[in-house]
This record gives C-alpha cells, sequence and structure tokens, in this order.
C-alpha cells in the first residue's frame, strides 16, 4: 500500500527559475570572495613572494605566529583597542541620541552635525586630525594657554600613539551609532514613559528602568558591528602612526598589509589573515545567535 501510494502521489517538477535569479549574484560572490578565500587558505600553507612560484610548507606559518613577538604584539593592541573603543561605542552614541531624541526647534541641525563625520573620508580625518595631534597643533596650543608647555606628543610616544587613534575612531563612530540608537528609541511608545513617572520613574531614572531593556537588541547589534570594526582597523593606523613607534599601534590588519605588501611575504600574511577571519567569524556568529535569543530579528 505504501508503494502504491507513492507512485500515486502527483510529482511537481522543480523550479529553476529562482536559483537562475540567484546566479548572476553567486557568480559574482564566487569570484570575489569565495575563490579568493580558497586562495589564501592554499596560500597560507605555501612560502610565496609574488615573485616565485609558491613552495608548500605545511603548517610552518601557523608555527611561526607562536613565536612572532610582533604578531603578539599587535594582536594585544587589537584587544586593547576592543576592550576600550567597543563600550565607548556602546554607550557613548546611545545618550546623544537620547539626547537628540527630543521634538526641540532646529534639532535635526544637531542629529546633522553629529553625524557628518560619518560621511567625511577617513583619509580626510586622518589628515585633519594628525594636524591637530602634531606638536605645534591644535591641542597642544591649548595645552600651552593653560600651562602646559611641553604638550603632549600625541602620535610620537609609545605611550599615546594607540589612545590618540582610538579617540579618531570613536569620535567618527559616533554618529553613525548614534542614528540606529536612534531608530530605536523612536519605536518605543511615549505613554511607557508617560506610565513610568506615574510610577515614580523620572529622568535618568526611566531610562534605566524602560529605554534600556527595549533597547537591548540594538545594543547587542552595535556591541557586534563595532567589535567587528575595531577587529578590522587600518586607515586610521595607516594614516597617522603607520603603526609606530616601535609598534605601539600596530594592529593585526596594518601587521598583515605590512608582511604582504611590504615584507612580499604573503604566505605568512595570509596565515595571519586567516586567523583574524576566525576572529570576525566568531563575532559574526554571536551576532547571530545573540539576536536571535532576544528576538531581534522577530520585532
Amino acid at each position: 500500500m505504501l508503494r502504491r501510494s507513492l507512485k500515486d502521489r502527483p510529482s511537481h517538477p522543480i523550479n529553476f527559475t529562482p536559483y537562475l535569479f540567484l546566479l548572476p549574484a553567486l557568480a559574482i560572490l564566487g569570484l570575489t570572495v569565495f575563490l579568493p578565500a580558497l586562495q589564501a587558505f592554499f596560500l597560507s600553507l605555501t612560502r610565496y613572494d609574488a615573485i616565485a612560484a609558491p613552495q608548500w610548507i605545511g603548517f610552518k606559518n601557523f608555527q611561526r605566529l607562536l613565536t612572532d613577538e610582533v604578531f603578539w604584539k599587535t594582536a594585544s593592541n587589537t584587544l586593547l583597542y576592543l576592550i576600550v573603543v567597543v563600550p565607548a561605542l556602546v554607550f557613548a552614541p546611545l545618550g546623544l541620541a537620547i539626547l537628540v531624541n527630543r521634538k526641540l526647534r532646529g534639532i535635526h541641525w544637531f542629529r546633522l552635525s553629529f553625524y557628518t563625520p560619518v560621511v567625511i573620508s577617513m583619509v580626510v580625518a586622518g589628515i585633519a586630525w594628525k594636524a591637530i595631534y602634531a606638536s605645534n597643533g591644535l591641542l597642544n596650543q591649548f595645552l600651552k594657554t593653560v600651562g602646559m608647555q611641553d604638550g603632549i606628543p600625541w602620535l610620537t610616544s609609545p605611550k599615546w600613539a594607540l589612545w590618540s587613534v582610538m579617540l579618531v575612531t570613536i569620535w567618527k563612530g559616533l554618529g553613525y551609532y548614534m542614528v540606529i540608537y536612534l531608530a530605536g528609541l523612536q519605536s518605543i511608545s511615549p505613554e511607557l514613559y508617560e506610565a513610568a513617572a506615574l510610577d515614580g520613574s523620572e529622568s535618568w531614572r526611566k531610562h534605566w528602568d524602560i529605554t534600556l531593556p527595549l533597547m537591548k537588541p540594538y545594543l547587542i547589534l552595535v556591541a557586534v558591528i563595532s567589535a567587528i570594526s575595531a577587529t578590522k582597523v587600518f586607515e586610521e593606523i595607516y594614516i597617522m602612526t603607520q603603526g609606530g613607534p616601535r609598534n605601539s599601534s600596530k594592529t593585526v590588519v596594518y601587521y598583515l598589509y605590512e608582511q604582504a605588501f611590504k615584507n612580499l611575504e604573503i604566505g605568512y600574511a595570509c596565515a595571519v589573515g586567516l586567523v583574524l577571519f576566525m576572529i570576525i567569524f566568531v563575532l559574526s556568529i554571536m551576532n547571530l545567535l545573540l539576536s536571535k535569543e532576544r528576538g531581534f530579528y522577530n520585532r
């Protein structure tokens, strides 16, 4: 009976039309993303300088990573970048979004002014901040007027270089994440704040009781996005410090660039890139899991 029922069941032909529409996008992704990724994985197992043919060396590049002091220095710099920049870009834009989420005359101009750094090219912003950080720049001129005659070597001291670059990253990202939070804040019903006021929650207390719980999905989203961006920071380092002084501001991505295009150790650079890919992959999986757990996609 089961065989007969299976034979009598009408067969539906497979509709290939949706796959045909997806084919151009898959072909472009295959040529620009998947194929280069496979090539990078292969090259990470070789010694390659872009001149001679790749020489198979197995996992020696990854063994070299374990004893490479400069790599671990860049890894610690990248970790410090995550620890400092990510919390700043999670909470500071939220406070900024709360401030501009008001029905005041001309509030759109304030929002625009805070968002302006986002649309400025990182090259232009880096050159401008490099001039501000110069020994005779705006910051040191201000410090001299308040009594600090020597100023601060913002970009030329191992103590200050990385922190100075972090400040630029935070400054440029504030407006971008502010807009994300602003969209979330405007989806919260004003009636909730009115009910909280009747219960005695006023001023900052209402944001603790209402805003933060309802903004958790956005907080998680911003945390993961900013963490991924922080692990890939490159332009600020390249323009402002070139990884110096004494590797104090060098990050993993800049070290990868240095090994590939300055030292022509492309195989070793691919090994560094593979490690970076695994870190970003883990952060992306965390984003998906946390977002689903919080019901972000079902809102």
